[in-house]
């Protein structure tokens, strides 16, 4: 009795760690539909990524404010690796995903962010000197392999748009392994919740200065779908699934929720079927089994 009551709480807490994961994949991934559903009206990725940021600075800033005020000051490095970390793993990584989205599907897009895995480990070995292991090799050529055959499926849609398309949504994934590289040290002195709001806050800027430079104001009346699929997009496809994956790896550790993060990637070929009428076909579905396979021996390795 006493053995089964010191279990239970475990078990739920796991269940429920695994849940928000898996919502926060779902929501995050949705993102790329939703860009998609936006397209329609014509407006273009700096005018998207601008009425995103819009939408969700408030919240970003309003957990800016509260850890500020909570917490020990920054010192000036730590701003400016703050700034640099902002620019590159949110604004960056962002811009050059939808732009990728105008050219290529979202179930091929989000295949290939799933690689930001396989960046970061390839990263290491490279910056930091760390060896590669064979399962790890095995794991990279799996997760390449399958991208290159949803790529080429793809190529049938027009050879030179897939390729720019993909190319710059690989440059977001590479952007992002940047990103996570670099905030790991940071995280343990100045807290996961911080670090996002502040990096979220320097993204958001960014990405609405880089609006109001490059686009005239005018630009801001846009028809009311616009606007509900925006506000969509800035609070349940960037502000939910933010924290709910920060407070996924607080509950089950960043190994565990990475793994449930591995349903993102089959999410977005099935919503992208039912909302967009993009096509589900036996390779696409080989090519994601081959990037999830190899994702997951990575994350059993770093577990192991």
């Amino acid at each position: 009795m006493t053995h089964t009551a010191a279990i239970h709480p475990d078990r739920s807490a796991l269940i429920g760690g695994l849940a928000i994961a898996i919502g926060g994949a779902v929501l995050f991934s949705t993102k790329a539909v939703v860009a998609k559903l936006l397209y329609r009206y014509h407006i273009d990725a700096v005018t998207l990524i601008a009425f995103r940021m819009l939408f969700s600075l408030p919240v970003f800033a309003a957990v800016a404010v509260w850890k500020m005020r909570a917490g020990p000051p920054l010192s000036v490095a730590d701003r400016w690796r703050l700034v640099g970390l902002g620019l590159i793993g949110y604004y960056l990584s962002s811009y050059l995903d939808f732009l990728g989205l105008q050219y290529i599907s979202v179930g091929l897009e989000r295949l290939i962010l799933f690689l930001t895995p396989t960046f970061v480990l390839l990263m290491t070995s490279v910056l930091f000197k760390r060896h590669i292991g064979r399962i790890e090799w095995i794991a990279l050529a799996l997760s390449y392999c399958g991208i290159v055959l949803v790529f080429v499926h793809d190529l049938t849609g027009g050879a030179g748009s897939t390729a720019i398309g993909s190319l710059l949504v690989l440059g977001s994934a590479a952007c992002y392994a940047v990103y996570l590289l670099f905030t790991g040290e940071m995280v343990k002195r100045i807290g996961s919740l911080r670090l996002v709001a502040y990096a979220m806050c320097v993204s958001s800027a960014a990405c609405i200065a880089q609006f109001f430079l490059l686009r005239p104001a005018s630009l801001l009346i846009q028809p009311a779908p616009v606007y509900w699929l925006s506000l969509v997009n800035g609070i349940f496809c960037t502000i939910f699934p933010v924290f709910m994956t920060m407070i996924a790896v607080q509950r089950i550790g960043a190994a565990t929720a990475s793994q449930a993060g591995m349903i993102g990637p089959v999410s977005t070929l099935f919503l992208g079927a039912l909302i967009l009428g993009e096509p589900v076909t036996a390779i696409q579905l080989a090519g994601t089994a081959l990037v999830i396979g190899g994702i997951y021996m990575l994350s059993q390795k770093k577990t192991s």
